[in-house]
């Protein structure tokens, strides 16, 4: 056999390339009915300049805690973290702290994390209780924050225990995950997700299980991270190594309202960056690099004579995926089988669709600091219908020295996320240092960008 490692192609020059038609192209080849939702659905917008502040500066960071963060639909967890009665888990945004707890009536609510008598934090962490109880003087709630008991009651007479049912937060769920919203006045999660519970009906999200979630800080603004993977531009640069297996500059890009937007970024195809490249080596590559696809032993599959990698290995996930979640997936399209189909929920959350294989990042601020995130990454698994839920995957924190490759849980993932980061600090340094004042999009490639800072100049009162 030809040892692929050696294999020659053909680098064009990165101005002349980039299809964004392919992904219809390639719909256009489909044997089976392609869903409307794989349509292309872009507005288009204007090409100004975003000011460097909207990442660096600390009013920026303000501006955010007080309308954005107090404001926005907010993705806390997976309801496999908190599958029993006093399961619970502790969000922090800023200088908020909510406690999300699943309570004795089964019914999941979120806590301001404050006791109602001195303030004091009553959880600093999650885990599992059956009542919630002030560890500084025992003032106790029960698990549906209805108040049980103080000390001395003798000495609070002016404090009315019908008042002191502690203050929540709007609670809702989609799809396995768990969003708040500290607005009591929000409008429901239902409609801010707008085409999302359409686009992904097909998908048995209502099975899915986290399988992995790794989460490790990164030395800078949360946005830098979240727009980390809102195109597909950058592989070229960043992530050389999967453009044998992956269009990237011949992504299709789309939103949806103010909140929804989409890469669709074609596998199993070359980069239109390169020419000459064989189908025994896209089949090799996607199957050892990609870190998505049903099987990533490249040895044990030879092309069969006649077919596509994309054909190939889009019937390889059909057979596998059905088989591990018990669906029947014959109409599923070679897309939605195979390629990078990834949603952007506003503001923070990023989903891949599709009937496996689904990553999840999310980027949140680190506590008050403008300069710090915490980044998340989640691989969504199925179970079959009518077996109960496993247990979700079980937090991995790495330390902020420790690559996303030292989590072996990510397997082939953890490299090309340790490529994405390691622009990120090169970003704040990059952004506090600019003499122009401003970053530059690409009016199609980097719309959704663009699209997201629209959205969160309506939060913030700037889009006047």
């Amino acid at each position: 056999m030809t040892n692929l490692k050696q294999a020659k192609f053909t680098v064009l020059p990165p101005e002349d390339v980039g299809n964004p038609n392919l992904f219809q192209q390639l719909l256009e080849q489909e044997k089976v009915p392609v869903p409307d939702r794989l349509q292309s659905n872009h507005p288009g917008f204007t090409d100004e300049d975003l000011s460097v502040e909207r990442y660096s500066s600390r009013w920026f960071h303000e501006l955010e805690a007080e309308k954005l963060w107090t404001k926005a639909w907010q993705m806390v967890c997976r309801v496999e973290d908190i599958q029993k009665p006093g399961d619970h888990v502790v969000y922090d945004i800023v200088n908020q702290s909510i406690i999300v707890m699943r309570g004795q009536d089964n019914v999941i609510r979120g806590f301001h994390n404050s006791c109602l008598h001195r303030g004091r934090a009553l959880r600093m962490s999650g885990g599992a209780v059956n009542q919630l109880r002030c560890p500084y003087h025992g003032f106790t709630w029960d698990l549906q924050g209805e108040f049980k008991s103080m000390p001395t009651v003798w000495d609070f007479k002016h404090m009315s225990p019908c008042e002191l049912k502690l203050p929540q937060v709007k609670v809702d769920t989609w799809a396995g995950f768990v969003f708040i919203n500290p607005d009591l006045d929000a409008a429901p999660l239902n409609e801010h997700l707008d085409v999302l519970p359409e686009h992904f009906k097909d998908y048995s999200m209502d099975r899915s299980v986290s399988i992995a979630h790794v989460q490790r800080r990164m030395a800078c603004n949360w946005k830098v991270a979240q727009e980390a993977f809102m195109e597909s531009m950058h592989t070229r640069a960043t992530h050389p190594q999967i453009m044998t297996f992956t269009g990237d500059v011949d992504s299709q890009y789309d939103m949806y309202g103010d909140n929804i937007s989409r890469s669709v970024t074609p596998m199993a195809v070359t980069s239109s960056n390169l020419s000459d490249v064989s189908e025994a080596l896209i089949l090799h590559d996607i199957l050892e690099e990609s870190g998505r696809m049903a099987d990533s032993d490249a040895s044990k599959h030879v092309l069969p004579e006649g077919m596509t990698t994309r054909e190939y290995i889009g019937e390889l996930n059909r057979q596998i995926f059905s088989e591990a979640s018990g669906d029947d997936l014959s109409q599923a399209t070679l897309a939605e089988l195979q390629d990078a189909i990834l949603y952007s929920i506003f503001p923070n959350t990023q989903v891949w669709a599709g009937y496996f294989g689904n990553i999840v990042y999310r980027a949140i601020p680190d506590g008050d600091n403008h300069e710090s995130c915490l980044f998340d990454v989640w691989l969504l698994g199925r179970y079959k219908e009518g077996e109960a839920c496993p247990p979700g995957a079980k937090l991995n924190q790495l330390p902020d020295d420790l690559d996303f490759s030292k989590a072996p849980e990510l397997g082939a993932l953890g490299p090309v996320f340790d490529q994405d980061m390691s622009n990120l600090d090169a970003m704040t340094k990059g952004l506090k240092a600019s003499k122009k004042g401003t970053v530059s999009l690409a009016s199609y490639q980097e719309s959704r960008i663009r699209h997201h800072h629209l959205t969160l100049d309506k939060y913030l009162g700037l889009d006047k």
